[in-house]
């Protein structure tokens, strides 16, 4: 029997988000650990020399040759990306064409082929770069650790 002081309870419809919250946080967390992981460089060993750096105001454009001849892309502090002959004289060219003052670096592998440096040149000229320059790395450096595709350590 029903109690006359007692009001009748409502159904709650709700849907307690709770655990999906702490869910999300959890992934947002893994996610944000692993990300930094996979930005993965490809090792080129740069020929050494005792020029002067130069010291440019606005990021380069580099060009990197791996040993077996695969082109990689770095632009202007992005990531570096593999690219190919075609698409490389397409975006270095439109960048080029829209900052005429960046500067444009090869940097090849000793260890590869003089072929795919002189290629990278070539599609380079073909795509209306002015000035290319090339990487190296200092003298008395090869000891200390090899360097990655953008001639950073």
């Amino acid at each position: 029997m029903r109690n006359p002081r007692r009001p009748k309870r409502k159904l709650k419809s709700e849907i307690n988000v709770v655990p999906y919250i702490d869910v999300m946080l959890v992934l947002l967390i893994i996610f944000m650990v692993t990300t930094p992981m996979l930005n993965s460089n490809v090792d080129v060993q740069l020929p050494q020399s005792d020029a002067k750096s130069m010291q440019d105001k606005k990021d380069p454009i580099v060009v990197s040759v791996g040993q077996d001849g695969s082109l990689y892309l770095t632009m202007s502090g992005a990531k570096q990306e593999p690219i190919d002959e075609d698409g490389l004289k397409l975006k270095v060219g439109a960048f080029v064409r829209e900052n005429p003052q960046v500067s444009v670096l090869v940097a090849g592998d000793t260890r590869g082929n003089y072929g795919g440096v002189f290629k990278v040149l070539t599609d380079l000229q073909q795509a209306g770069v002015a000035k290319v320059g090339l990487m190296g790395q200092p003298a008395g450096t090869e000891g200390q650790g090899k360097s990655s595709a953008d001639g950073r350590k």
